[in-house]
């Protein structure tokens, strides 16, 4: 007869929180137990390995090489169970217990506050979990797998995978500065030339891609530049008078409009569009991103996102 496997979920999360925190006691706490039983499960689980996990000599129980080895790989234990619960109450369900859903800097969020609502509404406990990305960002959240939906990725940057997509419309760009920046009186006489531009510092917002190769836009050669968390970061910091840089107009009109920001003219070379599609991973979607996938069938709906 076999002998019983002494390490379970249990004291693999015991041996994560006292890691964490460096006590047997503020372990006990977070766990809701007593001092005395997360030290009793340990040395147990210790004698049943035979190897000492924690060095207790000091002021802070620290891993041994061995029980670094059992955390790491135990986390991974850990991550496999969840997502095996995860699948189980998947097909239970039929719907996701969480939708990850990545969108493009480059959209608005009102409109998407309108659909959280609506899916909020259908009664379901799904979580949902968004993310902004940009540029390359949303492409790479598909294809690492971080995202079971994104929407507004450009359609011309599309990489090579087993996933799904359809066309939402065009992105429109406009290059914007404030209305005390130098390029403006430029602006007012002729189109700006790529000289005139990359004479003044450039806002930008960085790649979000963790795994494709990064991109930019309308980015000249040794233009200095100011590279922003956010693009709502990138349009706050243009309005300041900071630097210049394309913005999408479902973004930008209204800082137009209130004469926040000047648009200005330039010369050709850079493409004052984008086109925008949503995409997701080709196997049989849940329940929650199949009703996604049916609200954004809406040209209505594209257009609000690209329009702001």
């Amino acid at each position: 007869m076999s002998q019983q496997q002494p390490i379970t979920p249990e004291l693999l999360l015991m041996v994560d929180a006292i890691a964490r925190h460096g006590s047997f006691a503020r372990a006990a706490r977070e766990l809701g137990k007593v001092p005395s039983a997360v030290t009793y499960a340990i040395r147990k689980l210790e004698d049943g390995l035979d190897v000492l996990l924690f060095d207790r000599s000091g002021h802070r129980a620290q891993l041994t090489a061995a029980g670094q080895t059992l955390l790491r790989d135990g986390r991974r234990v850990l991550q496999s169970l969840d997502d095996l619960a995860y699948r189980v109450r998947r097909v239970a369900t039929g719907w996701e217990v969480e939708l990850r859903i990545a969108v493009s800097a480059l959209l608005p969020w009102r409109p998407f506050y309108d659909l959280i609502e609506a899916f909020r509404q259908v009664g379901v406990s799904t979580t949902l979990r968004f993310t902004n990305e940009v540029l390359s960002g949303t492409w790479a959240a598909l294809v690492s797998g971080r995202a079971d939906l994104v929407i507004g990725a450009d359609a011309a940057g599309a990489p090579a995978g087993a996933f799904q997509s359809r066309a939402m419309g065009r992105a429109r760009f406009s290059f914007c500065v404030a209305p005390h920046h130098p390029l403006v009186e430029v602006a007012s006489q002729r189109r700006l030339t790529a000289e005139d531009i990359a004479a003044h510092c450039a806002v930008v917002v960085s790649d979000t891609s963790r795994d494709l190769p990064p991109r930019t836009r309308g980015l000249l050669t040794q233009q200095p530049m100011i590279i922003m968390p956010t693009m709502q970061d990138k349009i706050e910091a243009q309005v300041r008078g900071l630097g210049c840089g394309y913005l999408p107009l479902s973004l930008a009109s209204t800082y137009i409009s209130n004469g926040l920001l000047v648009a200005c003219d330039t010369e050709e070379g850079i493409a004052m569009y984008e086109d925008l599609a949503y995409a997701w991973q080709a196997k049989r979607p849940g329940a929650g991103l199949a009703w996604w996938l049916d609200r954004l069938k809406s040209p209505r709906l594209c257009a609000s996102l690209l329009d702001g």
